[in-house]
């Protein structure tokens, strides 16, 4: 079968492509189409051509890509590979963990912000991993929505580069603020008669300040240069949303900066990060061993079994999704967005739960808001 249109006429047609491979003609030439079976695109050759099939399936220029900018470039999100009819299902669980998350961290900022009890060193920095708990999250919402509830799997470049930039930078924040958690524990029980003048509240505000701009500068040069490259093979991402080391396999160029200097940054952050709170937890559990009574051993420890659980579920999953783009290049695509969703997902639902649970004044916080004030005073 063969299609014609003039150029920039987009027409519609009736499902028909049950090959990889076929071919429609544009002003009178018979012209090539690839189909990505995966993707569910096809992708054609000539530029100006736009044709789209009555199966949902896309006809898209390839050529058009050397010579448009690619800042007018559009790219293609992914749900769940071969879970496509189920999308609308599986969008009910994805719901509930965003509103989980959501209202979990809102409710931790209300307690901090509202119980003057609160106003210390430990809980300033909760608040900041609750806010940089949802600015990881957030930013994946809408587009994952979008594409499970399928209104659309396009995304535009600058805004993939927006949502990138929002997801790399306040996942490297996290982890920025659990060092500062870590150090926060050193201090209190390493130095507890200096912990007041030491961690004032305008050195916590510098951290957190410091910890914002080491997070977002470093990753300027990276996506600079994102805009310099051209993309000319299948614009389809691996996930709903946009993450650097997905976007930067697409491009037709010399990504080697892109490798490296990404490398190095993570290495840089994530590993100093890592070695800080490691070498903190050292000078702690040599502290800790040498108070004389098993209660205030255990006491001491379980004011630092909430910051553990949070390193834990951000650090495994994180970990495990740079292995995965790196160097399993070759498995399920299933595997991609199973371990993002994990990175971006968990994190933000499991740890207001956590502090909620191991905190006594965030637990005692929760219970005032959920409560009525003659139940929880009788409590």
């Amino acid at each position: 079968m063969s299609l014609r249109t003039e150029e920039g006429r987009l027409i519609k047609a009736s499902c028909w492509l049950s090959e990889t491979e076929g071919s429609f003609t544009a002003r009178g030439t018979s012209l090539p189409i690839f189909h990505d079976a995966n993707s569910g695109l096809i992708n054609a050759l000539p530029i100006g051509v736009s044709v789209e099939l009555g199966c949902g399936l896309k006809v898209r220029p390839m050529g058009a890509s050397n010579s448009t900018s690619t800042l007018s470039s559009t790219f293609f999100l992914t749900g769940i590979p071969g879970y496509e009819e189920f999308h609308h299902w599986i969008s009910i669980p994805f719901c509930l963990f965003y509103l989980v998350g959501i209202t979990g961290n809102c409710i931790i900022l209300h307690i901090v912000r509202t119980d003057p009890r609160l106003h210390e060193p430990m809980y300033y920095f909760l608040a900041m991993l609750s806010l940089s708990d949802m600015g990881m999250s957030l930013p994946t919402m809408i587009s994952l929505l979008r594409v499970l509830w399928s209104i659309s799997k396009e995304i535009p470049f600058n805004i993939c580069v927006i949502q990138m930039f929002l997801i790399h930078t306040f996942s490297f924040t996290e982890s920025s603020v659990l060092l500062a958690m870590a150090l926060d524990r050193y201090v209190a029980i390493c130095h507890p008669l200096r912990y007041a003048t030491i961690l004032t509240p305008k050195l916590i505000a510098k951290i957190g300040i410091a910890a914002l701009l080491r997070s977002a500068l470093p990753l300027m040069p990276l996506l600079t240069r994102l805009a310099f490259f051209p993309f000319c093979h299948s614009h389809v991402l691996s996930h709903s949303y946009c993450l650097h080391q997905d976007i930067i396999r697409l491009a037709c160029a010399d990504t080697k900066f892109n490798v490296i200097y990404g490398l190095v940054v993570i290495t840089m952050l994530w590993g100093m990060d890592s070695l800080g709170i490691l070498v903190s937890y050292v000078f702690i559990l040599h502290s800790v061993l040498r108070i004389a009574s098993r209660e205030g051993r255990l006491k001491a420890l379980n004011t630092c079994a909430s910051h553990i659980c949070a390193v834990l579920i951000l650090y495994v999953p994180m970990i495990g999704l740079s292995i995965v783009h790196r160097f399993a290049k070759h498995s399920s695509p299933f595997t991609y967005i199973f371990m993002a969703h994990i990175y971006l997902m968990v994190p933000p639902v499991l740890n207001p739960i956590i502090y909620s649970v191991k905190t006594k004044q965030i637990r005692q916080g929760v219970l005032h808001l959920i409560l009525p004030h003659k139940i929880f005073s009788s409590m």
